[in-house]
């Protein structure tokens, strides 16, 4: 199943930059993706929100506090307010648009944060033809389901919450054969799952076995420590998500894993 999407067409395991790599500055800014293009990352983890006045920027929080020198709720700010905010007091918060003309080789992994976000990424997607590209995901169900069809074609996601609970489920017990089934009919082609929830442990081998059994990947986030990174490799996951794009790559260089993009400096 996985194969008829282009955006997943690529060696495994799947590297992802989380925010263009966090732990190494300046998160989702166009210097941290520059950083982890010019290691060979060939996809690249970020979030999209728009603004009161329609503009998609590529950022994490909803609200500009965390990790800028401004305040305020991104949809609630006109973007000439959010262009002026400088991550770490340095860089611009770029747009999304501009992320997607400017590596016409890479591709994103987008988080859509909020619904006023859709129409605007919609348009973007649209403009920069990059509908092979981009995976989309989100933390709910209903707005996943909305930016689907907001693109007008089928592009590549990921499983939402409720897809994901229902793979834990069956890989739990044999009971779900029709819920596998379904999800199996369902087109999704990965299924993007936290290391850990509320105490439970998702990314098992028994997930993983279970999820390739319906012709489906699993990408694990957000992955920092190498021993964690070398145990999920051993089960066969098949992305991994990390804000340590310098020890992911070591990790994966040193199995013999690592196929950097084109870019590589």
């Amino acid at each position: 199943m996985s194969r008829r999407f282009a955006f997943l067409d690529h060696p495994g395991p799947l590297a992802f930059a989380h925010r263009g790599g966090a732990a190494e500055g300046a998160e989702n800014s166009v210097a941290a993706f520059e950083r982890a293009v010019a290691l060979g990352y060939t996809y690249l983890e970020t979030d999209a929100h728009a603004t009161s006045d329609g503009v998609l920027v590529a950022f994490h929080d909803h609200t500009l506090d965390r990790v800028t020198d401004h305040r305020g709720r991104i949809s609630e700010l006109p973007y000439r307010a959010v262009k002026r905010a400088r991550i770490g007091g340095v860089h611009e918060i770029p747009l999304l648009e501009d992320l997607l003309g400017a590596w016409p080789e890479i591709r994103f992994n987008i988080d859509v944060k909020e619904s006023v976000a859709i129409a605007p990424l919609a348009q973007a997607i649209r403009r920069t033809d990059a509908y092979d590209r981009i995976c989309l995901t989100s933390f709910s169900d209903e707005r996943l389901t909305l930016a689907r069809a907001a693109m007008g074609r089928q592009v590549c996601s990921a499983l939402g919450p409720r897809g994901v609970a229902a793979l834990r489920a069956a890989a739990a017990t044999s009971g779900y054969g029709r819920l596998l089934t379904r999800l199996s009919r369902a087109g999704v082609p990965c299924a993007q799952v936290p290391l850990g929830f509320r105490g439970l442990r998702m990314a098992n081998r028994r997930l993983v076995s279970t999820a390739h059994a319906i012709g489906m990947q699993v990408h694990v986030w957000t992955v920092n420590d190498d021993t964690r990174m070398e145990h999920l490799l051993d089960l066969g996951v098949d992305g991994i998500m990390t804000d340590n794009i310098t020890g992911l790559r070591h990790v994966l260089d040193r199995r013999g894993q690592w196929h950097p993009g084109g870019l590589a400096a």
